[in-house]
């Protein structure tokens, strides 16, 4: 297994540039404000898109922001994806992740609604699953005023937002709905760090280290919460049959890869439809560097497929 020359271009530059701070010495405000730094050199711009509509949403703790992505090609009754962004519960935002967003949409065909979820350490576990619930609940019932199609809904995200992605699928089962017609998992956290070999082997160098998914639990899991709580750990589940089919992406370079794998292949374990893809080359964050790695674009549009092919 071999890094990527572009991925190891971006690592090498990173590495050679001394002033940069780590996001985990920084405040989480400030750490948020560098990740929309990043995203904007590395990232595409300006992808067009046929619509897109900015929006509030009830919540259980009040208003949730989200972003409407319309295709180009448009449509009535369209599929939707609900995404949720990555950062590790603490930075992303709905501007971080608005190239991949567009590209989604277009390369799917769904409408992809993003949901700007509540971040930690200012709001702790569960808030952020309950904000993503919140948001499917209300896709589903407000279907034909976005003109969307109610039965045929997606979840998905990266990162954290793989995270969500599960464990909203997992919530959806255990209140028998909304109903989730297929999950969209890239390279997801699925347990407390450090529990696989892929922690050791990618521990620093690989642009997401373990000392720094160690913080980002920290900040979200806080001091209180039992991490062998599904809803924490989605991996510790009991049951996972009668979940929707999914597609798991994970990168050959990330400290997330071997517990990605290891969801995709319980999951298929219970009866679960699954697609599993490893991209060898690639560092974690690949699919937000679109503007920088020939393979993100190309691993976009596989995952569109998938999703367009899976929801029809």
């Amino acid at each position: 297994m071999t890094l990527d020359p572009q991925a190891k271009a971006i690592l090498d530059a990173m590495a050679e540039n001394t002033e940069m701070p780590r996001i985990i010495d920084l405040p989480p405000e400030g750490a948020r404000e560098m990740y929309r730094g990043l995203s904007a050199a590395l990232d595409a711009q300006g992808v067009p898109i046929g619509k897109v509509e900015d929006r509030a949403i009830p919540g259980p703790a009040g208003d949730i922001p989200i972003r409407l992505y319309e295709p180009v090609a448009g449509g009535n009754g369209l599929p939707a994806l609900v995404f949720f962004h990555g950062g590790g519960w603490v930075i992303g935002d709905l501007e971080t992740h608005d190239a991949l967003c567009r590209t989604l949409a277009n390369e799917s065909g769904c409408k992809v609604v993003a949901v700007d979820y509540r971040l930690a350490p200012e709001h702790p576990f569960p808030a952020a699953s309950e904000d993503c619930y919140a948001a499917v609940k209300w896709v589903e019932a407000n279907a034909a005023d976005i003109n969307v199609d109610p039965n045929r809904i997606a979840v998905g995200g990266d990162s954290a937002g793989g995270h969500l992605s599960a464990v909203v699928t997992q919530m959806a089962k255990a209140n028998k709905g909304p109903v989730v017609s297929f999950q969209l998992l890239i390279y997801p956290v699925t347990d407390k760090p450090g529990q696989t070999g892929s922690y050791d082997s990618f521990a620093e160098g690989y642009f997401l280290e373990k000392e720094g998914m160690e913080w980002f639990w920290k900040h979200y899991a806080g001091n209180g919460a039992d991490e062998s709580d599904p809803l924490l750990a989605p991996l510790r589940a009991k049951d996972l049959s009668g979940l929707p089919p999914a597609y798991v992406v994970t990168a050959g370079f990330d400290v997330l890869r071997d517990e990605g794998k290891a969801y995709a292949d319980a999951l298929k374990k219970a009866g679960v439809e699954v697609e599993y893809v490893n991209y060898d080359g690639m560092i974690h964050g690949f699919f937000n560097l679109q503007a920088a790695l020939d393979v993100s674009r190309d691993a976009v549009k596989a995952a569109a497929k998938a999703l367009k092919e899976a929801l029809g």
